[in-house]
């Protein structure tokens, strides 16, 4: 039996998973452009958004950071969407940035399906992950998740232009949004360009945890 797909990102009050982007330079995480205004209000407010996920215990279990971390709802959560995941799918634009910025041993540990013009040979991490490149389309791309993941589901990893089109495709069943205490006032919205005409929610669940809100819905077609 195929599983779900879903999606689960974090995002501030004001209804954006990422900050504005930078237009200064071409590489956030290069060295030598750490020190940039508009670098470094990037990376404070994607650490703001993030913020509730840093101190868990499976975050430190997954990126190898040693004992200790926090448990209760958020760290439950964080490691059941892990563990529920048996592929990934990801658009080009957060592939290039994660290149330049996962370690070596890329925290998915399954295989990645990279929605992408440009062609590549696959690319093989240590711990499991393996990313693969498809050119012919984002349904392509999850046909090829889901053989992947066999009867786990498959996550929609991001970013958020490539989520958007799997939902207005009427391609998601379920996702969740980590509703963290932050106004960014500008950046990239999670559903700017919906085609709300076609999309239906129900509410799942919505469970507080000591840093945000975890709200999961199902996606129905309307």
């Amino acid at each position: 039996m195929a599983g779900r797909v879903f999606f689960s990102v974090s995002m501030s009050l004001d209804g954006y998973v990422a900050p504005e982007p930078v237009t200064t330079v071409d590489d956030i995480f290069a060295p030598e452009n750490r020190d940039d205004p508009e670098v470094r209000r990037w990376m404070g407010q994607w650490m703001e958004l993030q913020q509730w996920i840093f101190p868990l215990r499976f975050f430190r279990e997954n990126l190898k950071f040693g004992p200790g971390g926090e448990e209760g709802v958020a760290d439950d959560i964080a490691r059941e969407t892990f563990e529920r995941t048996g592929a990934s799918v990801m658009g080009r634009r957060m592939f290039d940035l994660g290149e330049r910025s996962w370690p070596e041993e890329a925290p998915f540990h399954t295989p990645v399906f990279v929605v992408t013009h440009r062609g590549r040979d696959p690319w093989e991490r240590p711990g499991g992950t393996t990313f693969h490149f498809v050119t012919d389309g984002i349904e392509a791309a999850l046909d090829r998740a889901r053989e992947a993941a066999g009867d786990r589901d498959v996550r929609l990893a991001g970013g958020g232009t490539t989520i958007l089109r799997y939902v207005n495709a009427g391609l998601v069943d379920e996702f969740t949004v980590a509703v963290s205490p932050v106004l960014f006032g500008a950046g990239t919205r999670l559903f700017e360009g919906v085609d709300a005409s076609r999309v239906a929610l129900e509410p799942i669940r919505s469970e507080p945890s000591s840093r945000t809100t975890h709200l999961t819905y199902a996606v129905h077609r309307r």
